[in-house]
């Protein structure tokens, strides 16, 4: 009896549009996968709401006010955009630092290694990309 070879296709790799995590390939969306935007119903949902701050542009705004080799806490962030009501915005910043990692701007670090932004958990510091 013969055998027949699996054909694989390799899916490029996506990223959230909203919060920046890697989008899993799903064969329901074999399809539409070149419409895709978004990894989950609430990322959807959000994308409709009202657009967040811009963290994306704060983020590169104190990286560039910092020496080149350093880099900045999410609190950094949302205390500059909100320094009385900075605590609700740590997770959109998380988000947004996410996208400029998936856009290649920035890194996710956590004890000084490089993370995957997709799992990290806990504190994450963000830093230019290193050579």
């Amino acid at each position: 009896m013969a055998h027949r070879k699996r054909e694989t296709t390799t899916v490029p790799d996506k990223t959230c549009a909203v919060c920046g995590r890697r989008i899993e390939w799903r064969k329901k969306w074999e399809r539409d996968w070149d419409s895709v935007k978004y990894c989950s119903d609430s990322c959807r949902t959000a994308a409709r709401r009202a657009p967040e701050h811009d963290l994306e542009g704060e983020i590169g705004r104190l990286l560039d006010s910092r020496a080149w080799d350093s880099s900045i806490c999410p609190s950094d962030v949302a205390r500059a955009v909100a320094p009385d009501d900075w605590r609700p915005l740590m997770e959109p910043v998380r988000r947004a630092a996410r996208r400029l990692v998936a856009r290649g701007e920035v890194e996710i670090t956590q004890g000084g290694s490089v993370v995957d932004p997709s799992t990290a958990k806990g504190p994450i510091r963000i830093r230019r990309p290193r050579s």
